[in-house]
């Protein structure tokens, strides 16, 4: 299962920065984060504890303590967590390459795996074939359903964070305008300051990264510009390159609460305005779920298959990188000055307000396009309560549940 979700937590001790005779090099970094990326099934839960078993166990360039400081600061902050992780532990080994290297060698092989699908799955038209993409339709509603319940469980103990959700899916499924999303994420944040602040405070350890100020307000700063500046240059250039990376880059810089929850997001950015089908969206996502590294390479996927130029390899590099660079520069740029701010009862009581918004954010998806766009049959509706029960009663491995239901989907299909 791919989702991860996240919220304030309390740290224990700081995070150990290495020494420099502990110093490595990007390429050490590279070939590390390489074999990981075609290794790491399962989702960021799974990538966690690979990464705790090769950093902390195996290498020992950190401790357990340390380590743990470091996944509670990542899911802290809003992006996909397990990549967050990977980026920290490649900066604190070598630097900003380091950094950058241990990015490119977890998400390449993700996102190779899933352009191949998007040129291959594209030309597959025999009855086999379509009765198995539908199976990775299936896999969706399933996987989806089981994220939904997990982060509900986790986001939504109380009637004040419940009512959040509800009140978010509601607003998403009654209009349909492309900032509908937006709108529910901000509302859910002030309804939490408001609603949440009585709440139990977390008391957070402090975090010590070498990273800058310097380095930390820069790279807030362009996270800024290009959230705020890409729409214009867009209004302005009519480029369908700068829409293209803007859909992404503004999918990545919302999601919070773990990686399903970009797929409303993404919906909205790209099948709202025509740039995909609804059934080539849902193909290429329960494909996601059957590749190693992060879900966040769905996006090249998509960016592989727009409508709109550029599309092809370089509109999956557009896509990837845009969708990955908001959650990499927030994270660079709160590094530095971050446990200052996530002490603040008010700051927590906000991210409780829009993690609770985002469960329904993710509910309205589940409902629409994931089920509408899947479910046909009886026999599909009987397939995707097994495979929900596997992974949240029974406790399978995703991989198993997905093969199971791309396989029996296309058999009854088929049949």
């Amino acid at each position: 299962m791919r989702w991860k979700y996240k919220s304030p937590m309390t740290l224990t001790s700081q995070i150990a920065v290495h020494k420099p005779d502990q110093a490595g090099s990007p390429l050490e970094v590279l070939k590390i984060f390489a074999k990981l990326g075609v290794t790491c099934f399962g989702g960021p839960i799974a990538h966690i504890g690979y990464f705790r078993h090769e950093f902390v166990v195996r290498r020992q360039w950190l401790d357990s303590a340390a380590y743990a400081n470091l996944v509670g600061f990542c899911q802290f902050l809003p992006g996909p967590a397990s990549s967050q992780v990977g980026f920290s532990l490649g900066l604190m080994r070598a630097g900003y390459f380091g950094g950058l290297a241990a990015w490119i060698g977890f998400t390449l092989p993700s996102a190779f795996l899933l352009v191949l699908f998007a040129y291959l799955g594209h030309a597959l038209q025999d009855p086999v074939a379509l009765g198995l993409l539908h199976g990775f339709k299936l896999v969706a509603v399933a996987i989806v359903g089981n994220a939904v319940w997990s982060m509900a469980r986790a986001l939504c103990p109380d009637p004040q964070r419940a009512f959040i959700a509800v009140a978010a899916a509601l607003i998403v499924l009654m209009t349909a305008s492309s900032a509908t999303q937006i709108v529910a994420i901000a509302l859910g944040g002030i309804a939490g300051f408001w609603l949440c602040r009585a709440d139990p405070m977390a008391s957070p350890s402090p975090i010590t990264i070498h990273v800058s100020r310097s380095v930390g307000f820069a790279a807030l700063a362009i996270f800024i510009v290009l959230l705020a500046g890409l729409p214009v240059l867009h209004s302005i250039t009519g480029s369908e390159g700068v829409a293209l990376f803007d859909a992404f880059y503004r999918s990545g810089a919302l999601v919070f609460g773990g990686g399903h929850v970009v797929l409303p997001l993404l919906h909205e950015a790209v099948v709202a305005p025509g740039w995909i089908s609804d059934d080539t969206f849902l193909i290429g996502y329960g494909a996601a779920q059957a590749v190693p590294g992060p879900l966040f390479t769905f996006s090249a996927y998509l960016g592989t298959l727009v409508a709109i130029s550029p599309h092809g390899v370089l509109g999956a590099i557009t896509s990837l990188i845009a969708i990955f660079l908001p959650g990499l520069l927030l994270l660079t740029g709160t590094l530095s000055f971050w446990d200052a701010f996530r002490r603040r009862a008010s700051a927590q009581a906000v991210m409780r307000g829009i993690n609770a918004s985002v469960v329904g954010l993710l509910g309205a998806a589940l409902y629409h396009p994931v089920w509408t766009g899947a479910v046909r049959v009886p026999a599909d509706v009987a397939l995707v309560v097994v495979g929900f029960l596997a992974l949240t009663l029974w406790g399978l491995p995703p991989w198993i549940v997905i093969v199971f239901l791309a396989v029996t989907g296309a058999l009854f299909t088929v049949i």
